[in-house]
């Protein structure tokens, strides 16, 4: 791959609007730099993030567990390990995703709705748990900004 080719790697974001209601959107991380990571190995494309990670989590979802809606405790990345699971936003918009799909969940921001839900709904798909790895981050998290971390 050349410095032409630049690659480009999809990711889903949960997020906010500015009324409280919580979307999910397909994006892509864009604009890799080619460069000495670990010399002295040769380049690779990196990628930085201008998160400051607060914790990691490792959570293990059992087959059938759905989690009532409620909003994630931070601004997290969330990286499914083995097994499947869904993430339903308040605009009715659902998310499947397996082993290596990332999404960030930023819907603190998001206030109940008439029919009571507030943030996501999310659980598991199939008859295996969801492993899924967290890495939560200090950054506070803002509104209407989809595709931020493009």
């Amino acid at each position: 791959m050349t410095a032409e080719q630049k690659p480009s790697v999809g990711y889903w974001h949960l997020w906010t609007d500015s009324d409280g209601v919580t979307h999910q959107t397909k994006c892509r991380f864009e604009a890799f730099d080619l460069q000495a990571f670990a010399p002295p190995s040769p380049n690779i494309w990196v990628k930085r993030l201008a998160a400051s990670p607060k914790d990691i989590t490792l959570l293990v979802l059992e087959p059938g567990w759905v989690g009532d809606w409620h909003r994630n405790p931070e601004p997290q990345w969330i990286i499914p390990l083995s097994g499947k699971w869904f993430v339903e936003s308040m605009d009715g918009t659902r998310v499947e995703m397996g082993p290596g799909e990332v999404s960030f969940g930023e819907d603190q921001l998001a206030r109940p709705d008439e029919n009571g839900r507030e943030g996501h709904l999310s659980g598991t798909i199939g008859d295996e748990p969801a492993v899924l790895l967290l890495v939560q981050v200090t950054d506070a998290p803002v509104a209407d900004a989809a595709c931020r971390f493009g």
